[in-house]
This record gives C-alpha cells, structure tokens and sequence, in this order.
C-alpha cells in the first residue's frame, strides 16, 4: 500500500510541472505590462525598465520560471502584484475559511445524502422512494451559484432566517459564525447531497437483496439493526471510495459559493 501511495505521488510530479509551466507560460502570453500597474499613464520609459528589473520582468521566460521553481521548493510564492504582500501570507489568511466551509458542506452532504438514500431503498418503488430520488435529482441539476441566489432571496431576503453577504469569524461569535455560515453551506453540499444519495441507494439496494442480510431478518433481527449494521456498513465501501473526490468537487464550488455568499475566502482571493 505504501508503494502504491509513493508511486502515485511521484506519478503525479510531472503532471504539476506541467500544467505550472502550461499556467506560466499563459501568464506570460497576456497582454499588458505588470510593471505599469506601478507608475501613472505618463510614466517614462527608463522609469518602466527600473521597475521591469525590480520585479524580475527583463528575464527571459525559462530563467524566469527557473527561479519560481527555485523560490516554490523553499515555500515561497512570492509577492502579490495586486495585494503588494506575500501571496503565502495571503493564502494563509483566507484558508481557514474556506477549509472550514469545504469541511461542513463535506459533513452535511454525506450525512444528509447517505440518511436520503437509506430511507429511499428501505422505502424501494414507494412515496418516500420516489420524493428522495426526486429531490436528489433536482439537487444534481442545480447550478451552485443560483442555488446561492435562490436561498439568498427566499431566506435571508423575503424570509429573513439566516443572514447573507457577510461573515463573522468564528473566533469572535461563535452563534453569528453558524448562522452566516449555514445558506452558503447547505448552497454547496447540494449538489454532493444528490450525488451520495443516489449512490448510497444504489449500494443499498444491492447489499439488502443478498443471502446474508434474507438470513439476519429470518432470525428475527430487528429491522434497524439490519438495514444498519448489515446494510449499511457494506453498502459504505463505495461511498467512502469516493469521498475524496468530493473534497476536491467541494473545493472547487467554495470558489463560485463564495462570491455569491461575499465570504472572505480563497475563492475571492482567486477571482479577486
């Protein structure tokens, strides 16, 4: 096992390089001058070459990702043209918030998804079957950002329940923290919600139909325990096999469910 983790660890080494040096060289392919956002409209040439030299900017191309790559194995970034500061500091500062609104839709949407599709294969072909796999669907379909807009004008808007368009760190007031954090979370778990519960149904379906759970019931067991402890717990395996690539899906959302909500994440500082 530990193979195959170093393996695809070093298998994944010149996939980044790759695409940091397609994103470079993009970067270097946009139109303007960096160096202008310095000085005014009427900023001389000679001023223009001093700052170019500054930043680095006279080198060529190769020289000039040489020294990132030299500067990112130290863990250094660099520095922010637009923030003027270390792009680490300003990673570091957004994270926690981000991480911490990945990580509750993360738990919201196994937990809420996995209790939908349970209900929906115990209930297999009735009402509750039927209105699960139905909200499931919606939920897929959904776009984030218009699922953000959507709860922003029901509940915070026309109902105000839950405030929106702005945060409170959770350090400060913990109550107003869950409270701004709740629309923005549940707005990202939607999709995921959908999606686990589907597959938690599928497996259900699957694992209650086999020889051993016919067995437990015909012992009398109780049907809790059943559809819990022998349903269930294998109906898991798939579901845990692709919670990591709902991490990444989350991650990727938090950056469209942050602009909408105006969290202080990386998502703004991305787009920002």
């Amino acid at each position: 096992m530990i193979r195959f983790i170093l393996r695809r660890v070093l298998a994944s080494i010149p996939v980044l390089l790759l695409v940091s040096l397609i994103t470079f060289g993009l970067l270097w392919l946009v139109p303007g001058d960096p160096a202008s956002m310095f000085l005014d409209a009427g900023a001389t040439a000679e001023a223009l070459d001093r700052v170019r030299r500054e930043l680095g900017l006279d080198q060529p191309f190769l020289v000039r990702m040489g020294q990132w790559y030299v500067r990112l194995l130290q863990g250094d970034l660099g520095q922010s043209l637009l923030l003027n500061r270390s792009v680490v500091d300003a990673i570091l500062e957004r994270l926690p918030v981000t991480l911490s609104l990945t990580a509750l839709a993360f738990v919201v949407s196994v937990l809420l998804g996995v209790a939908a599709g349970v209900v929906a294969a115990v209930r297999h072909g009735r009402l509750a079957d039927q209105g699960m796999m139905t909200l499931a669907l919606i939920g897929l379909s959904i776009p984030e950002f218009w699922l953000g807009l959507v709860l922003i004008w029901l509940i915070a808007v026309l109902v105000p329940i839950f405030p929106a368009g702005d945060y409170v760190p959770f350090t400060e007031d913990a109550w107003q923290w869950a409270r701004h954090i709740a629309l923005p979370t549940f707005s990202l778990a939607c999709v995921q919600m959908g999606f686990v519960a589907r597959m938690t149904r599928s497996s259900m379906l699957e694992v209650l139909g086999q020889d051993f759970v016919r067995t437990a019931r015909a012992k009398g067991l109780p049907e809790p325990y059943v559809v819990v402890r022998h349903g269930l717990h294998n109906a898991m395996v798939p579901i845990v096999t692709v919670m990591g690539i709902m991490v990444g899906a989350l991650l990727g959302g938090a950056v469209v469910t942050e602009q909408v909500f105006s969290i202080p994440g990386l998502g703004r500082l991305i787009i920002g």
